[in-house]
């Protein structure tokens, strides 16, 4: 069992930046690919981008590609995205997951744990 906490999240203008960040439970947090879906008012949740076990390769949807990065520090037990640019298309509630011995990206989708979320506002 993991759980996942997420923190960072709040209210900026748009070209601004924020930093999530993402604290997992567990003495086994390497085991685990990690990555960040979103959800705004009215849409379905949507993939934000994945990181596998050891932080070697990403995977980043095409909405955010060249202003979200994500990283992680296996020794905290923490996966960060910074975000740049920020875009008010770009609000949503940001979920942190996590996905045993696997890589999450556009295309395996299927998670083992979710955060609660926390709100990203942007306004123009």
């Amino acid at each position: 069992q993991v759980q996942l906490v997420e923190s960072g999240g709040g209210s900026v203008q748009a070209g601004g930046s924020l930093r999530l960040s993402c604290a997992a439970s567990g003495r086994t947090f390497s085991s685990y690919g990690m990555g960040w879906f979103r959800q705004a008012p009215g849409k379905e949740r949507e993939f934000v981008v994945g990181i596998n076990l050891s932080g070697s390769t990403t995977y980043y949807a095409d909405s955010v590609k060249g202003r979200y990065t994500i990283s992680r520090d296996n020794a905290k037990n923490t996966v960060y995205l910074q975000m740049s640019s920020l875009k008010p298309d770009d609000t949503a509630v940001y979920y942190c997951a996590a996905k045993f011995a696997g890589i999450i990206t556009i295309r395996n989708t299927n998670v083992d744990y979710w955060g609660r979320g926390t709100q990203v506002t942007v306004s123009s």
